[in-house]
């Protein structure tokens, strides 16, 4: 949280929301507050794209970040976000460049690029692109437009680059790293089944869409990293639903991986 109150941009607004928790983390949020100053809401359990909604409801901000609070935002990261979308103003969403840290914050990997990209709904749909939580600010009124979150999509950030871009506004990555991101067990990335779940709900609404097909297949794409190590099964059956004409070079390469990996055996007792 230190890293939300040590920006360069100095008009900042935080707003937490607990949802539901059963461990001692309201406990600690309040403790927080006799340090911190910030707005603390609390909700019965709904789930993570509900308690961004709660938070809204609240803001009074032009642009709107969401970070977790165990990411580390670097001084500049809302200064040089809110100065893109202050020049830029049909984009809607303007991402950024991640620094991976594991849970002792040592740097595992970083993101690195040396140009702006833009990105249409088109694209993101095809290739179904997240501008992630950690590196995405924005546009208020872009949220509006985009009717908030949908509650019912326990994941937020590719739902919202999609509803936002479908609104016709442009999504922008810039190449300059603005976070440190902590990679720990308990990333959501690594709960593939429920981000599969979630992501295949996000994109329904453009069924009929002609990048719908390449959509779905990028998001067992995703699933399969994760299930061809953990559910040989499960894998197989995800492989099986990609339909022939979307099968491509990564298709081969999740299915090599499924192959090739061993399950480590438990010795016996």
């Amino acid at each position: 949280m230190h890293s939300l109150f040590a920006q360069d941009y100095p008009n900042v607004e935080v707003i937490v929301v607990d949802d539901g928790s059963t461990d001692n983390s309201l406990a600690l949020l309040r403790q927080l507050q006799q340090t911190y100053d910030f707005q603390l809401y609390t909700q019965a359990n709904q789930g993570v794209s509900a308690a961004l909604n709660h938070g809204l409801k609240y803001a009074k901000g032009v642009y709107v970040s969401t970070p977790d609070l165990d990411d580390v935002m670097l001084p500049h990261s809302i200064r040089v976000r809110a100065q893109y979308l202050d020049q830029h103003p049909r984009v809607g969403c303007v991402g950024a460049l991640i620094t991976y840290i594991d849970s002792d914050g040592r740097a595992i990997k970083e993101q690195r690029r040396d140009q702006i990209r833009v990105y249409a709904f088109d694209d993101i749909l095809r290739e179904a692109t997240v501008i992630g939580a950690p590196t995405a600010l924005y546009r208020m009124s872009a949220l509006q437009d985009a009717g908030f979150y949908d509650p019912r999509l326990r994941v937020q950030d590719f739902q919202m680059t999609l509803r936002i871009a479908y609104q016709g506004y442009d999504i922008h990555e810039l190449p300059i790293c603005v976070t440190r991101y902590r990679r720990h067990p308990h990333n959501l990335s690594r709960k593939y089944r429920v981000m599969l779940e979630a992501d295949l709900l996000a994109i329904e609404p453009y069924r009929e869409h002609p990048a719908y097909g390449a959509a779905r297949t990028a998001l067992v794409h995703k699933a399969l990293k994760y299930a061809v190590v953990e559910d040989k099964k499960e894998a197989w059956a995800l492989l099986r639903s990609i339909p022939w004409k979307y099968l491509n070079k990564l298709s081969f390469k999740r299915f090599k991986r499924l192959v090739l990996h061993r399950t480590p055996t438990r010795p016996r007792p």
